[in-house]
């Protein structure tokens, strides 16, 4: 059998993109033929991807951390396909060491990520060692960035969801309310404007078609049920934007209203969230 060498599952690993020890035991089973390998390692690749392919990964780890300065954050969900998964220490160490990677190197999409390396090994190539290893689909399956003045995080039921909000200035304790506010009522945008106009219309079209198929409003004419339309969106806004809706921790004022009471200019620029399901 020919002596497999370091240098040679580094150029196979390089030519090819697999993993470090699927490139080994590639050249091991072509007995160091380098061709031969390559095909044996599209040959694994193409059977993986049939095996795969109607599998979808549901279940994961969402992770959410800021820089040490807060001024950026990322949220990044590690997903696979059970729970049983999701919840070994090993995998969420995993999971952890890529957010840490996102964190550190200044990572701004899933691509680019999964460029990243770690110890040497890019994470694409861990990802799809750690899925030789415990055979179910896992990848990076959501990622966000936010950077503003002040970045605040927030994770919530076990890594089942991760929260980022951007402020205009620091936060300080309210960051983490507003976060914790996104997680539990998952509004739509920060206000009104930040609504597209696409959205609103959408939206107002529904409402219109809804009060014409309703008997109650026959005989109504249209300038009527548009002037309803526009209370009925006026409550849309109330429960689907961020500051429009009841503070969470005091259903008398709205979250603008308690941003206000902590500092009267602090506001939310922008906010990501992602959660498993």
């Amino acid at each position: 059998m020919a002596q497999i060498t370091a240098a040679e599952i580094n150029k196979l690993r390089q030519t090819t993109g697999a993993g470090m020890m699927d490139c080994r035991k590639a050249l091991t089973e072509t007995n160091g033929d380098f061709e031969a390998a390559i095909d044996w390692l599209r040959k694994q690749g193409q059977k993986v991807a049939a095996k795969r392919s109607d599998r979808e990964a549901k279940e994961g780890v969402v992770l959410a951390k800021t820089t040490a300065d807060n001024k950026a954050g990322i949220v990044v969900c590690i997903s696979c396909e059970t729970d049983f998964v999701s919840k070994n220490a090993d995998f969420v160490a995993f999971a952890q060491s890529i957010a840490d990677a996102a964190i550190e190197n200044n990572v701004k999409s899933a691509e680019e990520l999964n460029e990243v390396t770690i110890n040497g090994a890019k994470v694409a190539d861990l990802i799809n060692d750690k899925l030789a290893a415990i055979g179910e689909k896992i990848g990076v399956s959501r990622f966000e960035r936010v950077e503003a003045p002040f970045v605040a995080s927030y994770i919530h039921g076990a890594n089942r969801m991760g929260v980022l909000v951007g402020f205009n200035k620091e936060a300080g304790e309210a960051g983490k309310d507003v976060a914790m506010q996104i997680a539990a009522m998952n509004p739509l945008a920060v206000d009104a404007d930040s609504i597209s106009a696409e959205t609103i219309e959408r939206e107002r079209a529904i409402v219109v078609d809804t009060m014409k198929a309703d008997p109650k409003m026959a005989g109504k004419t249209d300038d009527m049920i548009a002037k309803i339309a526009e209370g009925k969106l006026n409550s849309f806004f109330k429960e689907q934007t961020l500051m429009a809706q009841p503070f969470v921790k005091d259903g008398g004022v709205s979250v603008e209203a308690y941003l206000k009471s902590v500092d009267k200019d602090l506001k939310v620029i922008e906010f990501k969230r992602i959660a498993l399901g």
